[in-house]
């Protein structure tokens, strides 16, 4: 299958459409910076420059859509198709890995139990000894199992144990309020539809501005 190419756009200042837009919002910011309110018919002309530059801005909001959304399309595509891509090598690591810390873990599990035998074996020895008034006969030793080394080497690369600390939710109630986060976006919900208190919270009303374009 052939190879799928696009054509997009990719520098805006270059854009002769973009420049013209830029200029008008800095005209807009230099008016703004100079406007004076000071009755209601400077609101009436201050409306007026709302509902341009809310145009002006989503004229710009246009634009960049115009560059970023290609571009997003192709993004996604692409970030998909490597997933797949890269699925079967992701899937070999992991069980690679998990094989050989469950060798790991068991050559652990038999060297712990080993040595508990031997301090068991130790510990009864020690008894009958007491209990007879005989010599303490040494059991004949349990052999050792060596731990598992800490590093590997090969002519390809190495591999080594690291201990990563890990957690999980036990008691909510319990964790200090410092690990805990509010939901602001939930919160900012529930507010904007009228909730009228959330303990630990403060909502109060704020003047703002609508503006309408026609």
């Amino acid at each position: 299958m052939a190879e799928e190419t696009a054509l997009v756009k990719v520098n805006p200042q270059t854009d002769a459409a973009v420049a013209s837009l830029h200029s008008q919002a800095l005209r807009f910011k230099s008016a703004a910076e100079k406007l004076v309110i000071a009755s209601d018919s400077d609101v009436i002309s201050a409306t007026t420059d709302l509902s341009v530059i809310a145009n002006l801005k989503k004229a710009i909001e246009d634009q960049r859509k115009e560059y970023t959304q290609p571009l997003n399309n192709y993004l996604k595509t692409i970030s998909d198709a490597f997933k797949a891509f890269t699925e079967p090598i992701t899937h070999a690591d992991k069980l690679v890995r998990g094989k050989i810390l469950a060798y790991r873990a068991e050559i652990d599990r038999q060297r712990q139990e080993a040595e508990e035998i031997e301090r068991l074996r130790r510990e009864a020895a020690e008894r009958e000894a007491a209990l007879t008034g005989q010599p303490i006969i040494q059991p004949e030793p349990t052999p050792v199992i060596a731990a598992p080394p800490d590093r590997y080497h090969t002519d390809n690369g190495t591999l080594g144990k690291v201990m990563v600390h890990k957690w999980e939710l036990e008691d909510f109630s319990k964790v200090p309020d410092e690990y805990k986060t509010i939901d602001a976006v939930k919160i900012g919900k529930v507010v904007r539809a009228g909730i009228p208190s959330i303990p630990g919270i403060r909502i109060w009303q704020e003047a703002t501005l609508r503006v309408g374009t026609k």
